[in-house]
């Protein structure tokens, strides 16, 4: 998952640069001469994940919310096999008949249903939560590079995830900068919650 989240990030770095380009219009204006150099930076999307405060805190709401997840499925699966064992031993102790041993695999198999069903709506929940993640961490980032742009006026922002620039000046590297003014624009809703919530009282 924190794989994909660095994807997205990317990403959405990429696509904020791409909306900040010149228009078709003003390329042909502005449009550098052989001899001039692009304006070129790039970002860390790993430290921005590790840094930004909501990419931060996000995240690890979604790996409580994946272990509770984990937890309960593993717990009903633990309950299930436990009957089954049970029925197992007291059919093989000759303690039920067959229409009693019929009902209680009935049941089991009803459990074991009701198990499928609840995984599959707790995955699909926790894919929702991850999906909603990834937009409201892809629309931070653009909005705030669309802002950090219109001073900077870089002519392209690059993503370094991992190795995939395999070499780069460090004075190109606006990581610090970039991860500063999200954490410095970002509002957690949380907080706000909490007084409104208090205000009630």
């Amino acid at each position: 998952m924190k794989k994909a989240v660095f994807a997205l990030a990317a990403a959405a770095i990429a696509l904020a640069a791409c909306n900040n380009a010149p228009k078709e219009n003003d390329a042909r204006q502005d449009a550098p001469r052989p001899n001039a150099q692009l304006k070129i930076a790039y970002v860390e999307v790993d430290s921005v994940m590790n840094r930004y405060t909501f990419a931060k805190e996000m995240q690890e709401a979604l790996q409580t919310k994946a272990q509770n997840v984990q937890n309960t499925l593993a717990s009903k699966q633990q309950s299930i096999e436990a009957a089954s064992t049970k029925l197992q031993q007291d059919y093989q102790a000759n303690a039920l008949t067959q229409e009693q041993a019929q009902q209680r695999q009935d049941a089991i198999q009803r459990q074991y249903n009701d198990w499928q069903s609840l995984s599959q709506r707790l995955s699909n929940e926790l894919q929702a939560e991850t999906d909603k993640f990834n937009a409201a961490l892809s629309d931070s980032i653009q909005h705030f590079l669309a802002a950090y742009n219109k001073d900077k006026k870089y002519s392209i922002i690059l993503t370094k995830v991992g190795d995939n620039i395999l070499f780069a000046d460090k004075k190109l590297d606006i990581t610090d900068e970039v991860i500063a003014g999200l954490n410095k624009a970002y509002k957690p809703a949380k907080k706000t919650e909490v007084k409104k919530e208090e205000g009630k009282k």
